[in-house]
């Protein structure tokens, strides 16, 4: 399974807590229907340019694009899906890669 962190913002608030709680538990009963291979790992609320930051794991790229299209179709959303790496597989992945050659640019 690939790792996805998904930035999310509302164009619009809901007019209550408790409206934005309906909101997001319609979401994800949707996305655990349409897409039960999506498996969430954290979801936070965050203060910047974007309102929520979720970590996810799918499949592949399709299947998180869904995700993602999911969430926009409740509307008044943009999303921002980027794909990540653990640092340990990814020190294990690039260990052995053999460094530029400086002498030749």
């Amino acid at each position: 399974m690939a790792t996805f962190v998904m930035l999310t913002r509302l164009h619009h608030q809901e007019e209550s807590p408790r409206a934005l709680e309906e909101l997001s538990h319609r979401v994800m009963t949707r996305i655990r229907s349409e897409c039960p291979q999506a498996q969430w790992q954290a979801s936070y609320v965050v203060l910047g340019p974007t309102d929520y930051l979720d970590i996810f794991t799918a499949p592949d790229i399709e299947a998180a694009m869904k995700v993602a299209t999911i969430i926009r179709t409740f509307g008044h959303a943009t999303t921002e899906i980027w794909a990540a790496t653990e640092w340990d597989q990814f020190i294990a992945m690039v260990r052995n890669i053999k460094p530029a050659d400086s002498s030749s640019g």
